[in-house]
């Protein structure tokens, strides 16, 4: 089912997992999640970042601007390199669209294509779309305490439930027990292979909230290959109309 349903044909509850009786009873691994998940966004945000491609002979890097709001709604412009600039994606609740400025297309991103590479990355449009479908579309379990880049975190498996329309079937979740950021993430395919790791560094105050600077994500079956996104700026919790997040404001957004 990796076929992009695989997101999340999580029927396993892993053999061997044991939880700690005290910390199952005094922490819900749901509230932790959900925590997670506003800690990263805010009511609404906006951001400034790079993406850095790397792979074993080459590199490529892109500037873009991110708006979002809730999470339902998210706009990504990229702004640099000259030959990619002014593409777009918008996500509208489960729905996305990438506009293409150099074929003057936009392109609907369909259920099976929610596993291909977000602009040539190592993220997929599936990480874009459902990003916070790890909080409704996952059924949470705290596995154990653990450290993380020096600093205490909880272990979270999050099984994906029944019908959920995701391509990851199992994601486990290092959370930090003091920020509740997320440090670091696997993704585990319908067969229980693990795909893709992400970690998270640097973290700093950027609009007012501690954030994770740098992100990498990394396939495990790929040696010298990876992605690391660098926010450089970010502010949260402003006004923004839902209309700015249309196929209209999409195809004329400008740098």
């Amino acid at each position: 089912m990796r076929s992009f349903a695989t997101r999340f044909s999580f029927l396993f509850l892993l053999a061997g997992l044991s939880v700690s009786t005290t910390a199952a009873t005094s922490i819900n691994a749901s509230d932790v999640v959900a925590a997670s998940d506003k800690a990263m966004r805010g009511d609404s945000s906006y951001s400034e970042a790079t993406m850095e491609i790397v792979r074993p002979t080459w590199t490529r890097s892109m500037s873009m601007k991110s708006w979002t709001k809730g999470t339902e709604l998210s706009l990504v412009l990229v702004t640099a390199p000259a030959k990619d600039k002014g593409s777009a994606s918008l996500k509208r609740g489960r729905e996305m669209w990438n506009w293409v400025p150099s074929i003057e297309r936009v392109i609907k991103i369909a259920p099976s294509m929610l596993s291909q590479s977000w602009m040539g990355s190592d993220f997929t449009n599936d990480d874009l779309i459902n990003q916070s479908s790890i909080v409704v579309d996952y059924q949470h379990r705290l596995i154990r305490d653990d450290v993380f880049d020096g600093e205490p975190v909880w272990v979270i498996d999050a099984i994906a439930k029944p019908e959920a329309p995701v391509v990851w079937s199992r994601v486990t979740l290092w959370i930090s027990q003091s920020t509740y950021l997320q440090r670091k993430v696997e993704f585990y395919d319908e067969f229980e292979d693990l795909i893709n790791v992400l970690q998270t560094f640097d973290i700093q105050k950027l609009g007012g909230r501690m954030l994770p600077t740098r992100m990498e994500m990394a396939p495990v079956d790929k040696p010298g290959q990876k992605t690391v996104f660098t926010t450089h700026r970010a502010q949260f919790n402003f006004n923004i109309d839902s209309e700015f997040f249309s196929l209209s404001q999409m195809k004329s957004l400008r740098e």
